[in-house]
């Protein structure tokens, strides 16, 4: 036990328990809305067409999460506008920018000249490097989430399950679903630090997957998934740490083992009901 305090003393990982705490509060809002409107595939999507974003930016010498977050922003949009004009076939176009922004990502990177960086922590995460900057913005942003799901929850809502009486409604559904695409964006190029491109959809689906199990309220499900996110994260956390592990890795492992016990729990509780009645 002295051990695990001791590692406290430590600003390292005195960040990395703070962005797990944080990321997974606001992957529970985020997330959510992306597993109640079923739009996981989606999210995938937007998630490794960014990694384009990040190769380009170290091309050209600038700050590859604001890569990340351009790319991100214009792929979410431009899966909405495609699934509103009908077009293109929506999981065609997510497929093409799926792949195109891991095609550019990997081009832009080989051609930078000198050395190659290191893209592991994109790919798998790094949440033992998160700096103070980061966490500002980390907090920052779950913030303005948390304030903007306090005042438009409802219309949110509304817009993503039901946009035909929405707009009889007068409620401005392009409005609140082109906002969502960029939180979603947004949301998932900062979490990425954490637990990586390959590993963060995860991050936004397990918890929320696990609180559906004890309700199917919108409402309800956010306060349940930041607490299954938390404690998966930071048992994934402590043992990356202790066992020298990728935390991403561990973070997700745990998260997916969390739902696992809770659902064999749950139906065990329910079958004893069965047999008491």
């Amino acid at each position: 036990m002295s051990e695990v305090f001791s590692i406290l003393e430590y600003a390292f990982f005195r960040n990395a328990l703070a962005a797990a705490l944080l990321t997974s509060i606001l992957s529970a809002m985020v997330g959510t809305y992306i597993v109640s409107r079923k739009i996981v595939f989606i999210s995938g999507g937007i998630t490794h067409a960014s990694f384009g974003g990040i190769g380009m930016a170290y091309y050209f010498g600038l700050n590859p999460l604001l890569g990340a977050a351009v790319f991100a922003i214009l792929s979410a949009t431009g899966i909405e506008w495609v699934s509103q004009k009908g077009k293109v076939r929506e999981d065609s176009a997510i497929a093409i920018l799926w792949s195109l922004g891991m095609a550019l990502g990997i081009i832009f990177v080989f051609m930078t000249p000198g050395y190659t960086p290191n893209l592991m922590s994109f790919l798998f995460g790094s949440i033992l490097s998160v700096g103070k900057t980061e966490l500002y913005l980390l907090l920052a942003f779950s913030v303005v989430v948390a304030l903007f799901f306090r005042l438009y929850l409802r219309p949110v809502v509304y817009s993503a399950f039901d946009p035909e009486f929405s707009k009889i409604m007068g409620l401005p559904v392009g409005f609140f679903r082109y906002t969502m695409s960029v939180i979603i964006a947004l949301a998932i190029v900062i979490s990425i630090r954490s637990v990586g491109i390959i590993l963060v959809l995860s991050l936004f689906t397990i918890p929320q997957i696990t609180a559906m199990l004890f309700t199917r309220n919108f409402a309800n499900i956010i306060p349940l998934s930041a607490l299954w996110g938390v404690t998966g994260s930071l048992a994934g956390l402590f043992v990356s740490y202790f066992f020298n592990i990728p935390s991403g890795a561990a973070i997700i492992f745990f998260l997916t083992l969390q739902f696992f016990v809770v659902k064999a729990i749950v139906v065990l509780l329910e079958k004893i009901r069965r047999r008491a009645d």
